[in-house]
Order: structure tokens, then sequence, then C-alpha cells
């Protein structure tokens, strides 16, 4: 089952610096039938302003992964750790037992990200952070996972999370196509970062979303030149 979630239907929020689209409920958007998907709980999509960002606030039992459209962001928290992820690249964060930590485009130019949370397998836990650089030409025509919480993943080069989930992404030319397995038990959540795709016979745009259960194989093509992304989590 395929059910389509257009751009225009998620919630909004317009703070000035910041321009957010709410996949699921959050802050003072509520849908009682977006509440999340498996254990993903927050995908958001926001544009931040240049100079401003995210002040200091609290987080804990919560795996929080930021993927960069465009521009940069700069993150900095209470227990060391500070950086700069640009686009492309993916930052995760596990909030465990409680982390405090600010995100600022520091940029002359707006930047534009996506937010997802996913709630861990477990509370409790050091609080945690980590970066790395994910160059897109290594996923041209093909998944590569991003953030995980399997062995094999990680050492595969994911980012770890303290979850029983996965973040893959995908560039596509138009017209190729990529087939992809969703294991039993889980729930699967894709979102089109640039472009627009077919994903088995239900067309998607730009920023659209695709959420998907009871499919245990999606084929992915792409109408034009795109980029998606698709988590995967688990349903109980």
């Amino acid at each position: 089952m395929i059910e389509k979630r257009d751009f225009a239907s998620l919630g909004h929020a317009n703070h000035g610096w910041l321009n957010a689209r709410h996949h699921f409920s959050f802050g003072g958007y509520h849908d009682p039938a977006r509440m999340g998907w498996g254990t993903l709980r927050v995908w958001n999509d926001d544009e931040i302003a240049p100079k401003s960002g995210f002040p200091t606030h609290p987080h804990r039992d919560m795996e929080i992964i930021t993927y960069v459209r465009s521009g940069a962001i700069t993150h900095r928290d209470s227990i060391g750790n500070e950086g700069r992820t640009e686009a492309g690249d993916v930052q995760v964060m596990s909030a465990g037992t409680g982390v405090q930590h600010s995100e600022f485009n520091l940029e002359t130019q707006e930047t534009r990200l996506f937010q997802i949370w996913i709630i861990p397998n477990e509370a409790g836990g050091a609080p945690r952070w980590d970066a790395k650089q994910f160059p897109k030409g290594e996923r041209a025509g093909k998944l590569e996972v991003l953030a995980s919480g399997f062995d094999d993943d990680i050492a595969a080069g994911a980012l770890l999370i303290r979850a029983d989930a996965r973040l893959s992404g995908a560039t596509l030319a138009a017209g190729d196509s990529i087939t992809h397995r969703i294991a039993d038990g889980f729930a699967a959540y894709l979102v089109v970062s640039a472009g627009s795709v077919r994903v088995n016979g239900v067309d998607l745009g730009l920023r659209d979303a695709a959420a998907i259960t009871k499919e245990t194989d999606i084929t992915i093509t792409a109408s034009e030149d795109a980029e998606i992304l698709i988590a995967e989590t688990r349903t109980h």
C-alpha cells in the first residue's frame, strides 16, 4: 500500500527565519492521522535563512538525523561537539539521557534540510553526535545507507543510530529505475528531495512523500533527474 502525501498537504509554519513543513504532527501542527510512521516520529522540511538558526535547546531519548539539501548547518552541543555539515552530507545525534544543542546557518545563503527523528530502541544511554560526508556520485543509480542501527550497514560506512531503522538515499538520472525490498515488519517513508519519480505506479513530485506498508518490493523510476531519501523503521 502506498499513500501519497503531497508537499502542499504538509503542516506549515513560517517563522520568518525558518520556513518549515511538517510531514507529521509537530509544534503547533497537529493531525491525529499523521503522528508518525512506524518508529519514525518527525520529518521536517526546513528552510533556514542566512545567519540564523535554532538556539540552544534540549532533547532526550530520540535519534535525530539531519540531511542537508543545500547550504550548510553548524552544530554545537553541551558535550563538546562542533561541526559543519554541507549539502548532501549527514549528521546524527543520539539524545540519550539528555543533551543541549544549537543548529545555525552561518552561511550567506539559505540552508535547506530534512530533520528526521526516530524513536530509539531503548531510553537512556550517553548522548553522542557524529557527521559524515556522503558524495552524491557514490549513490548514483543505487541506494546508499546513510544512517542505521544495523551492524552490516555500519560496517559498510553508515552513521550509527540506536534504533532498528535505516535512512538511505539515491540519485537517479531520468529514466533510471531501482528496486528495493522492504523487510517484513518494517514501514517505509520515501521523500523526493529533487526532481520527480514514480513508485510502483504512483507519481511523486518535488518534496512529495510516499508512506509505504505491505509492499515487499518497490520500484522507483526517475521521471526526471531525481534524488530520493527513504526511511525504514519497525512497525512493532
